[in-house]
């Protein structure tokens, strides 16, 4: 199942266990799949505010005033970079309990473009006070997260990918933000990864136990707050971090690690993901191939860090 109909399925099961769930939508609805799994099963909770973004913003710290819990939904660089003052002033700063949404982030937006493709979303906003910025890896971790959301009041964003992922979690599993996940355990190298790349980098972790060489991959399905115990106790173990993002290496997951390390215990890392450019159309493999931070790419960067290579 697309992740986009899982997000809109398990807002119906938020909205019938808590009325005071809310669905928001800037016309991309549809693309959200919450047109017509919210609006046909629950239309007296779904509001298109048309394409605005900003104003949706506004609706949604305006309910969430009143009491009620607003999912606003749009692409990640419409929820970001376009809404930023709206979300400082009228969620952040006033600590208003509103869950937004970023679809499409980073190279999944490929089709459409530059001036879709928001590679600054989890910078942006793990920069903010007051803000929880969480990316799930599959659909399980994806329920697990909007569950969390709607019983902790406070501001959030949230990474949401369209697509189909393969499954890394159980039904059952449980999502706290306080903790990292670790999927496979190994001493050579740290390799740290979040949402869309976290398949990729457990893709690469296994295929260099193959080889031999044990990673002990931490995936952060939040990266505010922040698990900087289990980051620092592998690090400790490793001597060598290695992480990978579907995001700019500048101020995301990246620069998480490096200021925690940078403070409390110093190592090499190496950040993959795409470098200080601009998007433009192109598909998965083409940008995994002209950033560098595709399977393959990982794991040579792990093998690299295990030998010592600059």
């Amino acid at each position: 199942m697309e992740m986009r109909v899982v997000y809109a399925r398990t807002l119906n099961e938020l909205i019938e266990r808590n009325p005071n769930v809310f669905c928001l939508e800037a016309d991309l609805a549809k693309a959200d799949a919450t047109i017509p799994e919210v609006s046909g099963k629950h239309p007296e909770h779904f509001i298109n505010c048309g394409v605005q973004e900003a104003n949706m913003i506004g609706v949604g710290a305006g309910l969430a005033r009143e009491g009620k819990i607003p999912f606003c939904a749009t692409f990640s660089a419409f929820a970001s970079r376009r809404c930023y003052d709206q979300i400082t002033i009228s969620v952040a700063y006033a600590n208003n309990n509103v869950k937004i949404v970023g679809n499409s982030p980073g190279i999944t937006q490929g089709p459409n473009g530059g001036t879709h493709m928001c590679f600054q979303d989890l910078a942006i906003m793990r920069a903010m006070p007051n803000m929880h910025v969480y990316s799930p890896a599959d659909a399980n971790e994806l329920r697990a997260v909007m569950f969390h959301m709607a019983d902790h009041p406070q501001p959030t964003y949230l990474q949401l990918v369209r697509l189909k992922m393969p499954k890394i979690f159980e039904a059952d599993c449980r999502f706290d933000p306080e903790q990292a996940v670790r999927l496979t355990e190994g001493a050579e190298v740290t390799l740290v990864a979040t949402g869309f790349m976290t398949r990729f980098a457990l893709e690469a972790a296994r295929s260099l136990a193959a080889e031999g060489l044990g990673v002990d991959l931490l995936h952060y399905p939040s990266v505010k707050p922040f698990d900087r115990e289990r980051l620092i106790a592998s690090a400790r173990k490793t001597g060598r971090v290695v992480t990978v993002e579907n995001q700019s290496i500048i101020g995301g997951l990246g620069g998480a690690v490096c200021e925690v390390l940078s403070a409390h215990h110093p190592v090499r890392v190496k950040r993959l993901g795409v470098p200080d450019r601009f998007g433009e159309v192109g598909d998965q493999d083409y940008f995994f191939e002209k950033h560098g931070f595709g399977p393959r790419h990982i794991a040579q960067a792990c093998r690299e860090m295990a030998r010592g290579a600059t």
